[in-house]
């Protein structure tokens, strides 16, 4: 935890955070913390490849689309594409999925409330994935 943020604030270098992130990965997803209170998680992640259909139990998940464009399904409803600017919402036992990905690279900003461990995943259909080969996380 840095100086600020035992204060009580902190300012993030968004940008500089997503130039870090890898231009490919072993797994589908990776994350970058900016904070990871018991409240609440915020973090960017870049998606390499589609998802398959999961949810979170623990928290609701708020998305900004920082760059790329992609079509997320949403249970049973029919995908939506999203881009740069939109703000995706959706509440903990939703199923969501990235079904496509139409433009490279599909990075998020994303505010979970509450806080959204890294492991907190669960796959609709049995083997399409584990925690460890959905998202990797750095530094």
């Amino acid at each position: 935890m840095s100086e600020e943020q035992a204060a009580g604030y902190a300012v993030f270098d968004v940008a500089e955070s997503l130039r870090r992130l890898p231009e490919t990965a072993s797994t589908l997803v990776v994350d970058h913390r900016f904070t990871d209170d018991e409240t609440a998680s915020a973090r960017i992640f870049r998606v390499y490849r589609p998802t398959p259909p999961h949810y979170h139990t623990t928290c609701d998940e708020y998305l900004y689309a920082l760059s790329g464009r992609c079509r997320m399904q949403f249970g049973d409803a029919s995908p939506v594409e999203v881009g740069p600017g939109a703000l995706v919402f959706f509440k903990r036992g939703v199923v969501h999925s990235v079904s496509e990905i139409l433009e490279e690279p599909v990075v998020f900003l994303s505010v979970d409330t509450p806080r959204r461990g890294p492991r907190d995943i669960q796959f609709v259909d049995a083997g399409t994935g584990t925690p460890d080969s959905f998202m990797q996380q750095t530094d």
